[in-house]
């Protein structure tokens, strides 16, 4: 008998036409051609009770987006939203409508919040509809998927290069 394995998600969220926003889009598209096949990517417009709806049943969620708290543009930041909340200033109300800060807590609020529960944010610098994403926005794209690639999977990342690419 086949043992299935426990359900892991990966959301990248974000708007692709407003500049940094699009980072977390950015990142989940990375990590469909780097993580196994098991592992749900998906791109999310950051809506709330839908991004509850998809965390819902998960072993594992981590979750990628921008943010906007006056660090220096591309700045990496990682939270374990089981440990701790989010802070409210960098994911507050937003161009997706509620913000993550409040779906998180949703999830928590509901008893729906995953076993493991992190989330990346990308410090953003232009938001602007149109643009394209910043310089250090891109660099931050490639390594926080790296670094998501490394977590999900269990891998160390390798100076250079993500540990975990599927074959071709």
């Amino acid at each position: 008998m086949a043992h299935a394995l426990p359900r892991r998600i990966v959301l990248g969220i974000g708007n692709p036409d407003r500049g940094d926003d699009a980072a977390g889009r950015k990142v989940a598209r990375l990590l469909r051609w780097m993580l196994p096949d098991e592992v749900e990517v998906v791109e999310h417009d950051g809506e709330a009770t839908d991004l509850v709806a998809r965390i819902e049943g998960a072993a594992a969620a981590i979750i990628v987006d921008a943010c906007a708290s006056d660090a220096c543009a591309g700045t990496v930041q990682r939270f374990d939203v089981r440990a701790a909340q989010l802070p409210q200033r960098a994911f507050g109300l937003t161009t997706h409508g509620f913000g993550l800060a409040e779906a998180i807590e949703l999830a928590r609020a509901l008893g729906q919040l995953p076993p493991r529960c992190v989330v990346y944010a990308i410090e953003g610098a232009s938001f602007d509809v149109g643009a394209p994403l910043s310089s250090p926005v891109a660099a931050a794209v490639a390594e926080v998927a790296r670094q998501v690639c490394a977590e999900i999977t269990g891998a160390e990342p390798r100076e250079g290069g993500a540990p975990c690419m599927k074959p071709r």
